[in-house]
């Protein structure tokens, strides 16, 4: 049994999209790596206004698939974060994430090295919500291990491992 105390529950299905919908709020440049052999994940997020925020997080499933996960989080000062990104083996992502607000609904929407537009949206303790029109979704990848941020990272999307 998988202890929830102080993690956060996502129920995130996921979407490659043909484009970036109208509604953005703001873009934040992201940077993971994905420590070989672990549930683990280290996470560099820029934000449009400077500032910096890095973590440890780790996932655990819930379920059979990649869509609930209980997550948690460790935030790192710059010391910690050189030492483990230094010393830890993984596989890294780069992404760019669209932070998308429209019609009461928030979605993210991650543009991939490639090109490749994966559109993300937690559903958290409600049922999901049918897809707005204005999302045009070209396939639903929900269950797809390929299109979880791991899966991207080892596939080799983008290494962004390099500093």
């Amino acid at each position: 049994m998988v202890s929830l105390k102080y993690a956060v529950v996502e129920r995130e299905r996921r979407f490659l999209v043909s484009a970036i919908p109208e509604g953005v709020a703001e873009v934040w440049e992201i940077e993971d790596r994905y420590v070989e052999g672990t549930r683990l994940r280290l996470r560099e997020v820029r934000r449009p206004d400077g500032s910096v925020v890095r973590k440890l997080g780790h996932k655990v499933r819930l379920g059979g698939g990649p869509g609930e996960v209980a997550c948690t989080s460790i935030y790192l000062d710059d010391t910690e974060w050189a030492l483990l990104w230094d010393r830890l083996p993984g596989q890294g992502l780069r992404k760019r994430r669209h932070q998308v607000r429209r019609d009461g609904l928030h979605l993210v929407v991650d543009e991939l090295a490639d090109g490749t537009l994966l559109a993300e949206l937690d559903d958290g303790d409600v049922e999901p919500a049918a897809l707005p029109e204005w999302l045009e979704v070209v396939a639903d990848v929900s269950a797809d291990e390929a299109w979880t941020g791991g899966g991207l990272a080892v596939r080799g999307t983008d290494r962004g491992s390099e500093r």
